[in-house]
C-alpha cells in the first residue's frame, strides 16, 4: 500500500481572466520521486507556489499527510514540506553553517526572552541546531566549508546549500525548482545523486526540471503539464512514450489540444491554396 503525502485536489489558479493552472490533481507518496514537466509556460512553478503557500489557488485544495494546508508559506513549512527556488536565495553575506542554521529555525522551541537572556534551555537547543547543520554539511560535502561566506562558493555547491538548508526543517516531502539549472554535466550527475540519497533517507521529492535525461533518470512517476492542465501522468517509458508530449514540447497541435480544429483549417485551407499553383505548374511542364 501507498502512503500519500502530498495530495493536490482540483487545484486551479487564476490571475484575472489568465487561467494559469486548471484544475490539476496530483499526489506524491511516501518515499517517491515525482518529476513535474512541461513546455515554458506550462504553469508548473505556479502550481509549486500553490503547493507551499507562495498562491493561494483560486479553487481546490492541498493536503500534507492528510491535512489541509494553511496558505502561509511558514505554517507549510511547519507541517513538512520544504522548498528550493529557481533562482539561489541564499544569505550571500551568512557563512554556509548560518545559511543551514536559518533552515533550522521552524524546529526550534526557545522564544524570545530564552534568546535575550540566553539561559541553559537556549544554549542546548543551540548546540543541537548547530550539531544536525554540520550533519547537513556532511551529508552534501560542503562541511569543511562550514564557515565560507555563502556568496564565495561556486554555483553547483550554493545549489547544495540551498537543499541544505530545505533539508533543515526536517521535511517529509522536498520540492526542488529546476536544481540542476545552468549546472555542468558533472554538477548535475553529482546533483543526482544526491536526490536518490534524500530519497533513500525517507524525504519524498517532487521536482520541476527541464532537462529531459534528469528526471527520467530520477523519477518514479511523471507528470506533465501543458497550458496549465496535466497532460499525462505515468512512468518515464510511459510519458516518453506518448505523442501527445512531443507534440506539446514542439509546439505542435494534438488530439484533444483545444486548437487542434482551428491548425486543422489553416493546413486545410493552405493545401486548397498551393492546389491550383501545383496544377498550373504541372501543364507548364506538360506544354
Amino acid at each position: 500500500m501507498t502512503t500519500p503525502v502530498l495530495e493536490a485536489r482540483d487545484v486551479t489558479m487564476r490571475f484575472g481572466g489568465l487561467t494559469a493552472v486548471r484544475s490539476v490533481d496530483f499526489t506524491v507518496n511516501a518515499g517517491e520521486i515525482v518529476g513535474l514537466i512541461g513546455p515554458n509556460g506550462a504553469g508548473k512553478t505556479t502550481f509549486f507556489n500553490c503547493l507551499t503557500g507562495l498562491y493561494v489557488p483560486t479553487e481546490g485544495t492541498v493536503s500534507y499527510k492528510g491535512t489541509v494546508l494553511p496558505p502561509k508559506p511558514h505554517l507549510v513549512t511547519q507541517a513538512g514540506i520544504a522548498r528550493t527556488f529557481q533562482n539561489i536565495r541564499l544569505f550571500a553575506n551568512m557563512t554556509v553553517l548560518e545559511n543551514v542554521l536559518v533552515g533550522r529555525h521552524t524546529r526550534t522551541k526557545e522564544g524570545l526572552w530564552s534568546a535575550l537572556l540566553r539561559g541553559p534551555g537556549f544554549k542546548k537547543a543551540e548546540r543541537e541546531s548547530e550539531e544536525r547543520a554540520m550533519e547537513l554539511l556532511e551529508f552534501i560535502g560542503l562541511a569543511h566549508k562550514r564557515d565560507h561566506l555563502a556568496r564565495n562558493l561556486p554555483y553547483g555547491e550554493q545549489r547544495k546549500l540551498e537543499i541544505a538548508r530545505a533539508m533543515a526543517s526536517e521535511p517529509g516531502l522536498l520540492l526542488l525548482d529546476e536544481p540542476t539549472a545552468g549546472m555542468n554535466p558533472q554538477e548535475t550527475r553529482a546533483t543526482e545523486e544526491l536526490v536518490f540519497a534524500i530519497r533513500d533517507k525517507g524525504i519524498a521529492v517532487l521536482l520541476i526540471e527541464h532537462d529531459m535525461r534528469f528526471v527520467f533518470n530520477l523519477s518514479d512517476r511523471v507528470a506533465v503539464l501543458v497550458q496549465g492542465e496535466k497532460l499525462v501522468e505515468g512512468t518515464a517509458e510511459v510519458v516518453q512514450a506518448d505523442e501527445r508530449v512531443v507534440a506539446a514540447y514542439l509546439g505542435e497541435p494534438f488530439e484533444g489540444d483545444p486548437g487542434e480544429a482551428e491548425a486543422a483549417e489553416v493546413e486545410a485551407a493552405e493545401a486548397a491554396a498551393e492546389a491550383p499553383s501545383t496544377t498550373s505548374s504541372t501543364k507548364g511542364e506538360a506544354k
